[in-house]
This record gives structure tokens, sequence and C-alpha cells, in this order.
């Protein structure tokens, strides 16, 4: 990628497709993608799904992230055309968004471009890292970048190989039409390393005209392509947020969706580049909405990290349960000794060796549904995001204190950052916890003893 890297145009081209095999010959797999889009006809009598899914492929041609395969190079090599299948899928979160998905994975005689391609280098920042720097300061923001992954291009000779079949315009009473990616596709195995890279890159070459505070941020704070910041003032903040999207957009990357728990920060953002949420409040009497970072739920107005659980119906099996288990997002572990009670029975059931649709023995299905009824007390759960107290001065000091244990059911460790300011006060905030069951060998063992 460093050697191969270009700069066309205020976007990054990076690299030719990384092949395992430089010499990569694939199999012509047109029919299976005919195939393929000709079954998604058969969905368009939803005309909601037709409407939504023809305006983002018409998206994808307007912006440039794909275009009709000219005449010209209609014909290629034999090995050297690949045709990708695509469906389009709605978000739970988001049911008016749809997204076109290009299947990269899907195989033909045995292959696939995943399958030839290599994953590259894990370029993207801890997802538990990112979320505990964002919980230093007292003023916080989020954004991300628009379509992200195509911004960042694939070198001509090379586009070929993300090739697809659509109709003009959606227009399903014309002939199929060939199509190609001009860009690094969301599914491709490669898209993450190398897009991570572009980004990365953008924030070295521009170090010097937007500062260096804008290129570690961008280093340090982003998660794919959400951006999670906090800062200890407000200027600082204001004086950040122009930098980065300047340097953003010398890259191609378009920095938006902001939003702050400070007011004046938000203000300062052009309401078009604000959160969908906060784009039309009045920020002097509205209050501020419930925002989601990176999965948690960020309660801006009171700055407070909350638990908003959905529990499906799920059936008393150990296919259910696993189900309900899953569904807690805690990737901080601010939950674990909850969710060791839960974790606890689906052990047992899994000892027992039940199979995933075998009802819950009686014996289990009265803790179970206790431990399933007392998750609605999560909502009454919350944790300040900042670890440092708004009243507080300049940091005199600063300590981590982890404290762990263990038992015959589970072991966990919870550490806390204490703090003292200039005037000699003392705060403790929880920064994170963990909780495991016991392996079930473990328990065999300390019982044979």
């Amino acid at each position: 990628m460093k050697n191969e890297i270009k700069y066309i145009d205020g976007h990054y081209e990076l690299p030719p497709l990384p092949f395992r095999n430089p010499n990569v010959a694939f199999p012509n797999n047109c029919v299976q993608a005919e195939r393929c889009t000709n079954w998604i006809k058969k969905k368009f009598v939803n005309s909601k799904y037709h409407e939504d899914y023809t305006n983002f492929m018409n998206d994808l041609i307007k912006n440039g992230y794909a275009e009709k395969v000219p005449q010209s190079r209609l014909e290629r090599e034999k090995g050297h055309i690949w045709y990708l299948p695509h469906h389009g899928i709605y978000h739970p979160q988001k049911p008016e968004k749809i997204r076109v998905v290009f299947d990269c994975s899907c195989e033909f005689e045995g292959t696939s471009l995943n399958k030839e391609l290599l994953q590259g280098p894990d370029l993207t920042n801890s997802l538990v890292g990112v979320l505990l720097r964002f919980r230093v300061e007292r003023v916080a923001f989020l954004a991300d970048i628009e379509a992200m992954f195509h911004q960042v291009q694939v070198p001509l000779e090379q586009r070929s190989y993300l090739r697809f079949l659509w109709w003009p315009n959606g227009k399903t009473n014309y002939e199929l039409e060939e199509y190609e990616m001009c860009v690094h596709l969301f599914g491709a195995v490669s898209s993450p390393s190398c897009v991570n890279f572009a980004l990365k890159q953008t924030a070295e070459d521009n170090a010097k005209i937007c500062g260096t505070e804008a290129s570690e941020t961008i280093y340090r704070n982003f998660y794919v392509d959400d951006l999670l910041k906090s800062t200890a003032t407000q200027k600082f903040a204001l004086d950040l947020i122009p930098k980065l999207r300047k340097m953003c957009a010398a890259g191609g990357f378009k920095l938006t969706k902001f939003v702050s728990n400070d007011r004046e920060v938000i203000a300062s953002i052009p309401k078009e580049e604000r959160a969908n949420g906060i784009k039309n409040i009045d920020l002097d009497q509205s209050r501020l909405p419930i925002e989601r970072a990176l999965g948690i739920s960020w309660n801006i107005e009171n700055d407070q990290i909350e638990f908003r659980i959905t529990l499906r119906d799920q059936p008393l099996t150990r296919r259910g349960i696993l189900a309900t288990i899953s569904s807690i997002y805690d990737p901080l572990g601010f939950v674990g000794p909850l969710l060791l009670t839960g974790r606890k029975i689906l052990q047992q059931i899994s000892t027992d060796k039940q199979s995933w649709d075998e009802p819950l023995p009686r014996e289990l299905r009265m803790s179970w549904e206790k431990w399933r009824t007392d998750l609605r007390y999560l909502q009454d759960f919350k944790i300040d995001r900042s670890l440092k107290p708004e009243s507080f001065d300049d940091i005199k000091t600063a300590q981590l204190h982890h404290f762990s244990d263990a038992s015959s059911i589970g072991y966990g460790v919870a550490s806390y950052l204490r703090l003292q300011d200039t005037q000699g006060r003392i705060h403790c905030s929880l920064i994170m916890g963990k909780s495991r069951v016991v392996p079930k060998m473990r328990q065999q063992y300390q019982g044979s003893n």
C-alpha cells in the first residue's frame, strides 16, 4: 500500500487489489450474477423496495462510485472479469434506509472474490480503546465519515473484477447492462485495511497544515468511520472540529453527522452537517437527544451512558436464551455481574447437552424467567460518560485501581480511576469490568477435590 498509493483529484487511489496470486484467473460467473439479479426482480413487486433499491443504485452512479462499462472495455482477457451478486437490506434501527450489499464471498466453481484477496493488516483501532478515550474529558462530540469506503478509488485496470449487472435506471423491462465499481467495496475482505490506510495517510499528509492534534485524533479516535472524541474545554473542541473537517476533506472524506454535549459546539456546526436528531432543535430550549456511540446509548442531555433494552419474545430453548444474552451490548462490562447469571444458566444447558431447540428443563425455567424479568431494571442504570466531575479543578494525581475475585461459579475484575484535584478533592469512576463463568472442567476438578 505504501508503494502503490496515489492522490488523484482529491481522493486516494489504493492499491491494485491485493490478490493472493498476482496471476489470478477467475471463471466466468456472469450466468450466476444474472440469475441473482433476476431473483431480485421478483422482490420488486414491493414498490418501496424497488424504489429504494433503484435510488441507491442511481446514487452510486451519480456520485461516481460506479459506472457503466464502456463498450471499449466490455471484453477483457479471459479470467480478468468477476461479477458481484447484490441484494438490498434494511437496518433494523433504520427501516427507512436501504443498503445494497455486494456479495464478495459468493462462490462460483469453488472460488470468490474474497477467497482470492489478501486481508491485509488490521489498522482499525480497538473498540474498547476508542470508547475509553471518549470518556476521558468533559466536552465530547461524535461524527462519522459519509460513505467512507466509497472515497478510496480502485485503479481503472482492476475495476473489471468489481462488475455487476443492473437495469438502466432500475427499469426491469430493459436488458441488463454491465456496470463496475470504481471504489473499494464494503464487503471485500481487503477494503477495511485499504480504507483505514488511506485515512491515516490523510492525517500524515496534512499534519503540517491542520495541526498535530487533528492528525492524532484521526489516528486514535476513529473506529472505522465513526469518530468519538472528548476534549478538556469547549474552546479546544471549537478549535479542533474545523481542522478535523478540513483534514478529512483533503483526503476526500466528508466528516458529518456531528453531535456534542456542548451546545456552543453544536451551534458552531452547519445545520446540514449535524446529526439528524439535532438538525432542527432549538439549542436554547430543547433537550438534547439520546444518540448511539459505537452501539452504546449516550444520553447527551445528562451526559450519561444508559442501557436501552428491547427484549424480543424468544423460545425457552438454548437457542432463545443465547439470543437474549447476546442482545445485551456491553463492551465496557458495566453490567457484567448481571450477565454472569444468564451465562451460568446457558452454561448449565450446554453442559446437559440439550439440543438447540429443546425446551428448557423445569428446574432452570424459573431461574431464567426471573433473570429475564430483572433485565428491565437496566433502564434505571446510568453511568457518567466523563471520568472527570464538572466541578473538578486541574488533576493533581490519577491512579488506576483493579479489583478481582473468583468463586466456583465465576470470576471477574473491575477497574476504577481515582482522581485527586489541586484542592484535594477525590473522585472515583468505574472504567470497565469483565466477568466470566468458570469453565465446566474447572468446576468438575474443584468438585472432585
